[in-house]
C-alpha cells in the first residue's frame, strides 16, 4: 500500500506584499511550495521568493483580469518549489494567492 510522503498545509490568503504566513499567523521557513491558488483580480501577478523581500526568486504567476470571480490553480509537479527561508510574496494586481505546502 503506498503511503504519503508528508501531510500538506495551506498559507493564509496573501493579499498583500508580504512575508506568507501559516494559519496560526507564523511566517513559513522552509518547505516546498505544491501548489498555488490565486484568486483573479486586475491582470496581475505575484513574484514568490525564498530570503526574503529582496531573496532569490522562485516562481512568478501571472493572474488574468477577471470581471467575474476567477481563480487560477497550478499544481507543482514532483515534490514541488523548495524555499529554504522565509517564502515572501510580492502582491500586484491580484486579489489572493494560498499556497499549499509541505
Amino acid at each position: 500500500m503506498p503511503t504519503m510522503q508528508y501531510d500538506v498545509l495551506a498559507t493564509q490568503p496573501l493579499t498583500l506584499t508580504g512575508p506568507f504566513l501559516n494559519q496560526q499567523g507564523v511566517a513559513i521557513q522552509r518547505t516546498r511550495i505544491k501548489t498555488i491558488y490565486a484568486i483573479n483580480g486586475t491582470a496581475g501577478s505575484v513574484v514568490i521568493r525564498a530570503g526574503g523581500a529582496s531573496g532569490t526568486i522562485l516562481i512568478t504567476v501571472n493572474t488574468s483580469a477577471s470581471t467575474a470571480a476567477g481563480y487560477t490553480i497550478i499544481p507543482l509537479p514532483g515534490e514541488g518549489i523548495l524555499c529554504e527561508s522565509d517564502l515572501h510574496g510580492t502582491v500586484t494586481g491580484t486579489t489572493s494567492m494560498t499556497l499549499i505546502y509541505g
